[in-house]
């Protein structure tokens, strides 16, 4: 059986200043199935990103977290698909979403950017949005002109502890979604 997703896609920004903060939820849920499969994550040239590959059911589904910063995203997401002949239908993109509680993940395929940076440069650079998104709640900060310092701020340690238990149960569907039971996983995430 051959894996849905060939790429999943951590969005986040570079350093160590950043790794702690909101914006970072998905790089945080490519950690922890890093961690989970014992995968290590090396530079790539060729996508300007660091790169693992997990072997699923005789199948090598990539990991990728771009070293772009989130509002150019799209190159190496781009490069890495249309090297390896990636359709957008077998991309997951995994990203912080501003318009969900923290801790609330929910999982949906196409759509436009929603504001989102990181989004809206994979959309233009792949030339669609017919790519899934694991949407990672980090919540909103009430007024528009605080959402980029509420982004690239840390979370409270209680916030902290919501989301990244939030990852740790995305990160449990991860077989359901490698083997296409999309609509399964959304009943339960949604739940």
């Amino acid at each position: 059986m051959s894996a849905k997703f060939r790429l999943i896609v951590g969005l986040g920004n570079p350093s160590s200043r950043y790794e702690p903060t909101r914006h970072n939820a998905g790089f945080w849920f490519l950690d922890e199935i890093a961690s989970r499969h014992r995968l290590t994550f090396r530079a790539d040239q060729r996508t300007q990103g660091l790169l693992a590959k997990l072997d699923f059911e005789g199948e090598t589904v990539f990991l990728l977290k771009p070293m772009t910063f989130m509002n150019r995203s799209g190159g190496p997401v781009a490069a890495l698909a249309s090297y390896c002949k990636i359709a957008p239908g077998q991309i997951l993109i995994a990203h912080d979403e501003l318009d969900f509680d923290p801790g609330v993940v929910k999982l949906k395929v196409g759509g436009g950017h929603g504001g989102h940076n990181g989004l809206r440069d994979i959309i233009g650079k792949l030339g669609s949005a017919d790519f899934y998104r694991l949407r990672i709640g980090i919540g909103h900060p009430g007024y528009g002109e605080d959402v980029s310092d509420y982004v690239l701020d840390r979370p409270s340690r209680h916030e902290s502890d919501i989301l990244l238990a939030a990852v740790v149960r995305a990160a449990d569907f991860l077989p359901d979604l490698l083997r296409g039971k999309i609509e399964s996983v959304m009943n339960l995430l949604h739940a």
